[in-house]
């Protein structure tokens, strides 16, 4: 009974939580913080390999930022962890023979508006972790690194995966 009420509490917080952002309560792009992997270019070796780089890193990440307990939290995180991030990305592109390096940055940046599986992002300025690969000029990949929730896919029709901090707490709870 107990974790039925626990779980009745929690529901309502969420519930009250999106009432108050319909309402206009916050500003949508404040509560997101996104990640961006640009390529060197747009040729095919470019492109290729800024995939690959972007699976290390949100593999370095995901952890991190699902252990973040708020936005803030989360930005700090990826602060300190710059230059490891850039080694990740680094290490990669070496292992493939690239000769170029990458640059990694949080920052608040303007966005066009996404729109992945039903899930849209407004147009606007967000604050971004923003990894550039040798000149930073292709196209680029990405994903929301807090909340956690991360894709996998891409818009070309792989799948996509979402992670939500809030679901694993609820699992881990009636898990138990």
């Amino acid at each position: 009974m107990k974790k039925y009420c626990i779980l009745f509490v929690l529901l309502f917080i969420i519930i009250l939580t999106a009432a108050v952002c319909a309402e206009g309560g916050t500003d949508e792009t404040s509560a997101y913080l996104r990640m961006h992997v640009r390529a060197n270019s747009n040729s095919a070796q470019d492109q290729a390999i800024k995939y690959e780089v972007k699976e290390a890193i949100v593999e370095y990440l995901m952890p991190l930022a699902a252990s973040c307990e708020s936005k803030e939290e989360a930005i700090g995180a990826l602060e300190a962890s710059l230059s490891e991030i850039e080694k990740v990305a680094d290490e990669v592109l070496a292992e493939n023979g690239f000769s170029y390096t990458s640059h990694a940055e949080v920052r608040r940046e303007e966005f066009p508006s996404r729109v992945y599986d039903g899930v849209t992002l407004e147009a606007g300025v967000y604050d971004a972790l923003i990894v550039e690969l040798g000149t930073g000029t292709g196209d680029n990949w990405w994903c929301v690194v807090y909340p956690p929730l991360c894709f996998s896919g891409s818009a070309t029709g792989e799948s996509i995966r979402y992670r939500s901090r809030i679901l694993e707490i609820i699992e881990n709870f009636f898990s138990d």
